[in-house]
């Protein structure tokens, strides 16, 4: 399996750095290197990414402010010359915090952490196969587990830390990323925006831009346009 990641520093020779270092480990591809949150931003609109390295002193916005802002949170791994934030940095779940100057055994150490994760999360979570079997899932509401049939799923929606799933009569709101949802649902439901999950077989028209169910209309986001070919 293969990680894909986003370096985010306003300091050429820090990016230039951890390039490097991930050229020297394999399964890490490196999607882009932005010297600002700003740019990074429309990176992250347009594509998947499951690991930022990302620096908290720069200018315009720190690196800890853009990261709450973010409505599908990769894993982070903060970097910084400053002692000051690790608090933040790991109240916000960070993977780990790398200290300036770096190197290449505290960053190979960081990676492991990552790819220990990513091993407990593969292991312990129920695949899209497992719940396909089931055709449900059950969610956390209001102290309940509530039974959520797939069939009258519509489409979810990201709302930063929580998700709305549309059903045919009623919306349910729960706490829980989209992208953990994603990973409880059958092969019938898409993703096709950082925020949206459709189920295919809901899709009643559908342009290069959008998809519609009923009256509803679903942006394609540029970096999911090709899941098209799954209703075409």
């Amino acid at each position: 399996m293969s990680y894909k990641c986003l370096i985010i520093d306003d300091e050429p020779l820090a990016r230039e750095l951890i390039e490097t270092y991930l050229e020297k480990i394999p399964n890490f591809e490196l999607v882009a290197s932005c010297a600002s949150a700003i740019e990074a931003s429309s990176i992250l609109s347009a594509e998947k990414v499951d690991l930022l390295f990302l620096d908290i002193e720069m200018p315009a916005l720190k690196g800890i402010d853009f990261f709450k802002t973010l409505i599908y949170r990769p894993e982070v791994i903060f970097t910084t010359a400053y002692r000051d934030y690790a608090l933040d940095g790991f109240e916000l779940n960070a993977v780990d915090y790398l200290l300036k100057p770096i190197f290449f055994e505290r960053f190979f150490s960081a990676i492991q952490k990552f790819l220990k994760q990513q091993s407990i999360t593969e292991n312990t979570n129920p695949t899209s196969a497992d719940y396909a079997k089931s055709g449900h899932i059950f969610v956390n509401k209001a102290k309940k587990q509530i039974k959520v049939v797939f069939d009258d799923i519509l489409y979810a929606e990201s709302l930063k830390d929580y998700i709305k799933i549309h059903l045919q009569d009623e919306t349910l709101t729960i706490k829980e990323s989209i992208s953990s949802f994603e990973k409880r649902v059958d092969d019938r439901f898409i993703r096709l925006h950082r925020s949206y999950i459709v189920n295919s077989e809901k899709i009643t028209a559908y342009t290069k831009n959008d998809v519609e169910i009923g009256k509803i209309e679903i942006p394609i986001g540029n970096g999911y346009k090709h899941n098209m070919h799954y209703f075409k």
